[in-house]
């Protein structure tokens, strides 16, 4: 069984976290545009999702999907709190987002993908969701020791990334280095 997510531990870095990989700079980095509809897929507490609601606009919409309840239950605490009214949260399975068919132009993927147990089958998951022309974005942990995250072993590549994300059918249209810890990969449908 692959490394999960401790939300706890996430929670505590968030200021550390903030400095290294500010979302709504990054979220721009990574070519997130106003109107998108957008799943951020293994959203968590939000880091991503409320900084993507605000670039998307009204006119966009943002998916927030994780396995657990818990991380769930705090977006929603965050939707209420700040009245937000385009995000929308769906509890998923590792194996189905639950999500229409070519209905997403945009899926983000921060330090999921190595959590997953199958990769290419994840992949062509998040490809039948994607519209024609959709934007996978990819942001994971460079594979070296660091004095957090997950197990080195469980880590991957960013050139296994690419790989995968080339096997699957995607067309890589970006790739870069986020701080020292973090690689990032954009691809198309």
């Amino acid at each position: 069984m692959k490394h999960k997510f401790d939300p706890q531990k996430m929670k505590q870095r968030i200021k550390e976290r903030k400095k290294i990989l500010p979302p709504e700079e990054t979220l721009r980095k990574l070519h997130l545009r106003k109107g998108d509809i957008m799943a951020d897929v293994g959203c968590g507490f939000g880091y991503f999702t409320f900084p993507a609601s605000k670039i998307v606009g009204e006119d966009g919409k943002v998916y927030a999907l994780d396995i657990s309840q818990q991380m769930l239950d705090e977006v929603i605490e965050g939707i209420e709190t700040n009245d937000i009214n385009n995000v929308e949260i769906i509890k998923v399975a590792e194996d189905d987002l639950k999500l229409d068919d070519e209905t997403i132009t945009y899926v983000l993927l921060s330090t999921v993908l190595h959590e997953v147990d199958d990769a290419v089958y994840y992949l062509n998951e998040i490809k039948r969701i994607l519209k024609s022309e959709g934007k996978i974005a990819i942001i994971d942990w460079e594979k070296k020791q660091s004095s957090y995250g997950p197990p080195v072993e469980d880590r991957l590549d960013k050139n296994e990334v690419r790989e995968l994300l080339v096997q699957t059918g995607y067309k890589i249209i970006e790739q870069f280095d986020i701080g020292t810890d973090y690689y990032a990969i954009v691809a198309e449908k």
